[in-house]
């Protein structure tokens, strides 16, 4: 690591809250279209093939975040580094980084792949997936996996780009995305203009394509505006691992990685206690993650943000906002998530029948979203100081607190209140284990991490 150049004078706040939403608000466009897009196939699937159909995308839903977690941690790590390298100036740096996270992801998309499409029935087996959805799910999942290579990339130029500063491409990208796939998958569900019937895997045929035609479009409109990441020639020379960056991409990305398989992990404990109530029980839990994601996304919009500007100005020099990028960004997220769970929590049975046509179905599922809707407030909290510990490089702690939180906390609790009062005590577990995640961020960050020197990667 080399040492931060000296600091410079203290942005006013005027000015931090401007940053922050001209950053934030394609951002978070963009991570909504990210799930639109999901969303979209879960409708037309719950709408047009039944209850089971959306049973079935739901038991694959743990095992694709599982595997795309080392995708996310890769571009957590290679973002902040990126970051801290635009800050300073260094734009061949930049595609050094770009090149070698690039590589790395799409070496682990073609292994998931492989090893994914033939084992697929194998994974899905393992969760105990409810006998009567299992040959719908084995479809969607089997097409999805063998896709990864594709969906590993998109992930990792998205994640990439903002770590110039640049949310506006990942926007644009995300929209031409999302339209396709608004138009594939009921095409492909009921056959029109000739096209085969795909059944419960038309959602996951439609996403493929969806990506296929954005990246496409991506790398022609990134050389045609000179982006820094642009493929041309000079990125492509770069376009080979560089063991020592990889070194610090991973120092990085790793834990956070760990991280999101941790969580992966425990989505999957807690999907195997939610099919022991039955199909209705799996369907009820998919549908509340639709929406509760949407509820997170100001919340891991605004952590991302926190997160590159964070980097961008250890990079630049000017470490001592680092409190202030804190501050706008846990306001930011009392106000965003806060009204958004407001609204969700008046509409809740409205936004559920979008997914759900059963009755009994639906009076599930809104009493679960009901436990827990609130509790993505002090997640988003948690999320925004882990997210600014990680731009300095400070992930291990941080990582720990996290895979804590959620190993013995939230999947204990959820075992323990689902044998006491059955499927709404899985749900209960989850506001525990973000409570306790709180506090053990903020002692670290208040205690420890405020008080140590900050240097460039």
């Amino acid at each position: 690591m080399s040492a931060m150049p000296p600091a410079t004078r203290t942005p006013r706040a005027p000015l931090m809250w401007r940053a922050f939403l001209v950053f934030l608000g394609p951002m978070m466009l963009s991570n909504i279209l990210q799930a639109l897009s999901g969303t979209v196939n879960n409708v037309y699937l719950g709408q047009m093939l039944g209850v089971g159909a959306l049973a079935s995308v739901s038991a694959f839903f743990p095992v694709l975040f599982f595997l795309i977690s080392f995708s996310i941690g890769l571009g957590a790590g290679a973002s902040v580094l990126i970051g801290q390298a635009w800050g300073a100036n260094e734009p061949d740096r930049v595609k050094a980084i770009a090149g070698t996270t690039l590589c790395v992801g799409l070496v682990a998309g073609v292994v998931v792949a492989v090893f994914g499409g033939v084992f697929t029935d194998v994974f899905l087996g393992w969760l105990g997936t409810p006998a009567d959805i299992l040959p719908g799910a084995t479809a969607y999942a089997r097409v999805m996996l063998i896709a990864m290579p594709g969906l590993f990339v998109f992930l990792l130029v998205t994640s990439m780009m903002r770590g110039v500063g640049d949310t506006y491409t990942p926007l644009l990208t995300l929209l031409l995305s999302t339209a396709v796939g608004l138009l594939l998958t009921p095409a492909l569900i009921r056959g029109w203009l000739g096209l085969p019937r795909m059944g419960v895997a038309s959602g996951a045929w439609a996403s493929v394509l969806s990506y296929v035609a954005a990246l496409v479009w991506l790398a022609w409109y990134l050389r045609r505006r000179g982006h820094a990441l642009a493929p041309d020639a000079a990125f492509m020379k770069h376009l080979r691992i560089d063991r020592m960056l990889l070194v610090k991409v991973l120092r990085i990305g790793l834990p956070t990685g760990v991280q999101m398989v941790v969580i992966a992990l425990s989505e999957v404990a807690v999907l195997f206690l939610v099919n022991r109530f039955g199909s209705d029980a799996t369907a009820a839990y998919g549908a509340v993650n639709q929406v509760v994601a949407y509820v997170q996304f100001p919340a891991l919009s605004i952590a991302i943000t926190s997160s590159i500007l964070g980097a961008q100005a250890i990079g630049a020099g000017r470490g001592h906002t680092l409190g202030q990028i804190a501050r706008t960004g846990i306001v930011l997220n009392l106000v965003l998530t806060g009204s958004l769970v407001l609204l969700v929590y008046l509409f809740s049975r409205r936004l559920l029948g979008f997914f759900i046509t059963s009755a009994a179905v639906l009076e599930i599922a809104q009493t679960l979203l009901h436990i827990m809707l609130w509790s993505s407030i002090v997640f988003g909290m948690s999320a925004v100081l882990s997210g600014l510990m990680r731009a300095s490089g400070s992930v291990l702690v941080p990582t720990l607190n996290s895979v804590f939180a959620i190993l013995a906390i939230e999947v204990p609790v959820a075992w323990l209140l689902s044998e006491r009062i059955g499927l709404n005590g899985i749900w209960v577990a989850y506001p525990v284990a973000f409570l306790s995640m709180l506090a053990l961020q903020t002692s670290y960050y208040r205690l420890v991490w405020r008080h140590k020197p900050l240097r460039r990667l």
